[in-house]
Formats: C-alpha cells, structure tokens, sequence
C-alpha cells in the first residue's frame, strides 16, 4: 500500500474537514496576496505621481539674494553682476550618465522688465517642457480631461501666459493683446490662482524672453524632474555638478522623502497585516491537524499494528498537509488575484493590472510552507501514538 493512497483516501473521505481547512488556508493567502497586490499597485502609482510631481533638482548661477525672486533665482531691476547659466547647459544635462533617469528639463531666464511705470517679473520658458514639469497648472476657463493636467496653449513665439494676479494686474484676460518692448504678444492662457510665485509672472518663450531682457544665450535656473525611484537622486546631482560647476545644483528633498516615508509606512502596514493573517491561517492548520489525529486515533493503531514505522505515520500526516496546502495556495492566489484586479480600479483608479506569475509560485510556496509547518508537530504526535493504546478503541 503506497502512502500517497492513504493520504489521497483521507483527503476524500474528510471532504468537509479539508474543505474547512482549504477555505481557512486560502483566505488567509488571498488576503495576503491581495494585500501584496494592492500595495504593489499603491507604491507603483505612487511613484508616478511624485515622479511627476514638479521639479526634483533646481540649476541655479551662484548669486546672491536680491529683491525679486522666482523658484530660489533672485532678479532686479539692475543688471545681474553674476555668472548666469549658458544655453549649452542644457545639452550637458541630457548628457550626463543617467540621463535616461531625466523626465523634462525646463529652462527659464527670468528678469525684472519694465513697462511703464510698472515692474514685472518676466520669466522665459519651454512651454511643453514647463506644462510638462508643472503638472498642477490649470489654465482659466479651461476644462481639463484629467485634473491637474494642462497641455501647453502655447504654439508660437508671440504668445504668452499669464498668472493670475499678473493678469489682474494688467487688466487682460485670455484672448487680449498685450504689448512688450513694442511687440504685440496674443494672451494664450492665464494660469488659475495657485499660490505661487508664478501668480505674479508673464511666462513667454525664451528666446523672446531672452531677447527682451538682453540676455541672449543666457538662462536663469534650469528646473530638472528627475524619475529616482530605483535610483538615489544625488547621483543626478554629482553628474549635473561635475559638468556644471559654475552652477549650485540642489536636490528638492521635500518630494523624495515624502515619497521614502509614505512608501516606507505602506510597506510595513502590509508587513503587519500578513503576519497578523498568516499566524491565523497557521493556527488554522495547526488546529485542524491536531483534531484531526485525535480523530483517527483506531487509524494510526492499526497502521501501527500492522508494521507502519513512525516515519511512515509523518510521512502520511505531511504528504495530506502538503496535497491540502497546495490547493490553498492556488485557491488563495486565485481569490487574491481577483480581489486585487476588483479592488484597485475601485480604491486608486488603477487600471490595466495583469496577473504575476511570480506572485502565484511564492502564494503556493507560502502556503505549503504555512501547513507543512504548522503539521509538524500532529504528524509527530500521531507517530509516537503507542499501538496498543490505539487498538483499545477499535
């Protein structure tokens, strides 16, 4: 008699204990591969999100602290007596060794321009590239398909965007002219109020910035967003330091370390969570397989009896642990993928999941691992069963 057709045989003829124990096992697998699912997806969008959430790394000349001041730069009405950062910069940034990691560099040269009897702070972009870096920018009167996220209105050097309080400022609204340096400049877009420095700006092409200003070939600051989530950003900063050294490159931590620290307490929220619902699960085994050799006490006797070893008993015990793990485990996998594919559209928006195969290998290796475990000590218990105590309640 094979020992896998006594292990097989006590499986069937316990259908609703092994169901008990099948459906205790997988729950508390599919939670955890639910668990491990959601916050995968959680941690992905996350990184996403922050990866895009403005600039990373802001390029400044090294100056001193003047009267206006936009993203760290400060301007005046009088020339700047420092060093400002050249148009070749930019190439050298797109150069560096992980420039793959480089989401948008956005270049600005900013200055105080006057018009009239009135100051304003002028700041010359790439708008693609600002639209792009700055995903929070919405633009009056415009109704966006995703919040939060404005494509650039500009198409030509003659336009440009105001914030919002510049626009109040100046008494023009989307659609106006507005003159500067005796070119006439069509008002594509004013940026809704956001508490910002950019509420007091005109934003306009570069090189027409540039020209307006007397500062051609030159940029102000240069804002980088750079994708960091596998990589430590200040490795981006060195690089950009060592082809610029007559610039301060300096690392927004704000948006890294909230990134760090929200992933971090997600991490070990699921953490928690699993072992809570895997030492239940193992309880459940332990339990089940416990009573279980109670129950077939005559059984284990007459095994016994008829010349079974102690290590046949264990054998038999963790081969039906084994059969009834794996089928929590592909069970709980299952019901865990599902929950996962149902849930995460329903709690982040995330669409587009796939199923992990790598995630059903380790649910099934976790499982068996759990059972067998927690089967141990009944298997050893039934083997040390004295025979002829057994054969006393045949």
């Amino acid at each position: 008699m094979k020992l896998s057709s006594i292990s097989l045989g006590n499986i069937r003829r316990r259908l609703g204990k092994t169901f008990m124990l099948v459906s205790g096992l997988s729950i508390g697998v599919a939670m955890v591969v639910a668990m491990i699912g959601i916050t995968s997806e959680m941690q992905r969008d996350l990184d996403r999100k922050l990866d895009e959430f403005g600039a990373n790394i802001v390029i400044t000349p090294r100056s001193e602290s003047l009267s206006l001041s936009y993203g760290g730069v400060s301007v005046s009405d009088a020339s700047l007596d420092v060093e400002e950062l050249r148009q070749q910069d930019i190439e050298l940034i797109n150069n560096i060794e992980n420039n793959k990691n480089i989401s948008a560099i956005a270049p600005k040269v900013m200055g105080a321009y006057k018009r009239g009897e009135r100051s304003l702070l002028l700041v010359g972009v790439d708008f693609t590239s600002e639209f792009k870096l700055k995903k929070w920018w919405r633009l009056e009167g415009v109704e966006n398909a995703i919040p939060g996220y404005t494509e650039s209105p500009s198409t030509g050097p003659g336009d440009v965007v105001l914030g919002h309080n510049a626009a109040l400022t100046l008494t023009v609204k989307t659609g106006d002219k507005l003159t500067l340096g005796g070119t006439e400049y069509s008002v594509k877009g004013v940026l809704m109020e956001n508490a910002s420095q950019d509420d007091y700006a005109v934003f306009m092409a570069l090189p027409e910035a540039q020209k307006l200003l007397g500062k051609e070939g030159k940029i102000s600051m240069i804002e980088v967003s750079a994708l960091c989530a596998d990589c430590p950003i200040e490795d981006i900063v060195a690089q950009i330091s060592a082809g610029l050294p007559h610039a301060k490159v300096s690392a927004v931590r704000q948006a890294m370390t909230l990134k760090m620290e929200t992933i971090s307490q997600i991490v070990r929220f699921s953490v928690a969570v699993s072992v809570v619902v895997l030492a239940i699960g193992a309880l459940i085994v332990f339990v089940s397989m416990m009573s279980s050799v109670g129950e077939r006490t005559k059984e284990i006797g007459v095994l016994r009896a008829i010349g079974f070893r102690q290590t046949h008993i264990i054998k038999v015990i963790l081969l039906e642990a084994f059969v009834v793990s794996l089928m929590s485990g592909l069970l709980g996998w299952a019901i865990g993928s599902a929950s996962t594919i149902v849930l995460a559209p329903q709690l982040m928006g995330i669409k587009g999941l796939h199923l992990d195969p790598a995630m059903l290998a380790a649910a099934t290796a976790l499982a068996v691992l759990i059972g067998m475990g927690s089967s141990i000590y009944p298997a050893i218990k039934a083997s040390r069963l004295d025979p002829v105590e057994a054969l006393r309640y045949i």
